[in-house]
């Protein structure tokens, strides 16, 4: 099949997940900063860039992060770290799923990784998916609980901050809503402000 196909083929998946929304000029400078494209990765790393195309259309490896305003398939630069580790795309499947004790939890967050969506995290390993879940819940769980220690749900805050990017005006169009970093990290900093990061005046 031509490159050109395979590109389009790839172009439609990707707006069938993500739904069709405008990349602005400083969303491709944020993609820019965060990812590569997928072209120049292949070529770094001495892949075909049509296989690893057909790859991510046959639910192998993960649909690309972004595609940046001109059309660029914006990938991890770590994109192939997981195949490696598991002995290869063949196996990485079975690998991933196999870091959930529940089958159906795993099989739900291997077609979230093949998603390309996990856009939420610097690194996506099934270890930062599964820290960021806990988390998340940890932390809802503190800001439902009136008697929360604050230190505590800093520490949380700080952790979660440190597995995430900051994220781009494109991805609340997708997701249809605020991020997690919105609601928990952005939002538990505003209600409940570090003693040693508040403004002095």
């Amino acid at each position: 099949m031509p490159e050109t196909d395979l590109r389009r083929l790839l172009a439609e998946r990707f707006r069938e997940v993500n739904g069709d929304h405008p990349m602005t000029a400083a969303d491709d400078a944020y993609v820019g900063a965060q990812f590569v494209v997928l072209e120049e990765l292949c070529a770094a790393r001495g892949r075909d860039t049509d296989a690893v195309r057909r790859l991510m259309l046959d639910g192998r490896l993960p649909l690309p992060g972004y595609l940046r305003s001109d059309g660029a398939e914006m990938v991890p630069a770590d994109l192939f770290a997981l195949a490696d580790e598991a002995g290869g795309v063949d196996l990485l499947e079975t690998w991933f799923t196999a870091h959930w004790a529940d089958p159906v939890t795993g099989k739900a967050e291997w077609n979230a990784y093949l998603s390309g969506q996990y856009v939420c995290l610097h690194s996506v390993t099934p270890a930062t998916i599964r820290r960021k879940d806990r988390l998340t819940a940890a932390i809802g769980a503190a800001l439902d609980d009136p008697d929360t220690d604050s230190a505590h749900l800093h520490a949380l805050v700080d952790e979660l901050d440190a597995l995430e990017p900051a994220f781009t005006a494109y991805d609340r169009l997708r997701f249809g809503g605020p991020t997690s970093r919105d609601t928990c990290i952005d939002a538990v900093r505003v209600r409940f402000p570090h003693p040693d990061r508040r403004v002095r005046r």
